[in-house]
């Protein structure tokens, strides 16, 4: 996942990872968190021929697939792109009663994929989880209902990335200890460096694998629409 798609990102990893994982991608706005994943997801099914599923919750489809190719992201035939914007729709002419339970529904969407793909449905990526909190009704028990739904993606021996905004000053605004619950975290954001400001990503946690903590840029609009760079120098 990790090698052979992002330029220079193999560069942060001693190993590549193995499903099933979570992992968890945090970023201030404008950190190209969407982008990211999209660029590593798109490039790793065009090579290895298998399938993936984005589930975008903060735009509608065709809005997500027109910023990718804006910024050189190759679109992939291997990858479906879907939104849930006909279901909220209809959930605001519904009685509280009767609203969807969207991890439910999520979790169908995946079984459904898994169905049509078997085994050759490798990855997932939810953009994103606070998108998705504030669809809930109920977060009582949050830690338990989102080690649940991890481990639905774990069951289903899938790679998968769930997005997470946060503010541009402090800590992501988690709600259920999911920095606990998931495999890894990748932090995208932007930093002053020699005079400008640069976007950064880093590497905080991944089970499993040797990797770098140091913050590396991040560039756009080029080699497929992503690229990383070195380490970030401060000042």
């Amino acid at each position: 996942m990790f090698k052979n798609t992002i330029r220079g990102l193999d560069k942060l990893f001693k190993n590549d990872i193995k499903p099933p994982k979570v992992i968890m991608v945090t970023g201030s706005p404008g950190a190209m968190k969407s982008s990211f994943v999209y660029a590593l997801i798109s490039r790793y099914v065009e090579n290895t021929k298998e399938y993936a599923l984005y589930t975008t919750l903060e735009e509608t489809v065709e809005s997500h697939l027109e910023n990718m190719e804006a910024v050189g992201i190759p679109l992939s035939m291997n990858m479906q792109v879907s939104d849930l914007t006909d279901l909220r729709e209809m959930d605001q002419l519904l009685g509280e009663e009767d609203k969807t339970n969207y991890i439910d529904f999520i979790e169908r969407m995946i079984i459904h994929m898994k169905k049509k793909r078997g085994d050759k449905f490798t990855v997932f990526a939810l953009d994103s989880l606070g998108a998705l909190y504030s669809l809930m009704d109920d977060i009582g028990d949050l830690r338990k209902k989102m080690y649940y739904f991890f481990q639905t993606l774990r069951d289903n021996n899938l790679i998968a990335f769930v997005l997470m905004e946060k503010p541009l000053q402090g800590e992501t605004q988690l709600l259920g200890h999911e920095g606990f619950l998931v495999d890894g975290i990748i932090n995208l954001g932007m930093e002053r460096s020699t005079r400008k400001i640069v976007r950064f990503l880093q590497v905080e946690k991944m089970r499993a694998v040797s990797h770098s903590m140091e913050k590396h840029a991040l560039v756009v609009g080029v080699d497929g629409g992503i690229a990383i760079l070195g380490p970030v120098l401060s000042g």
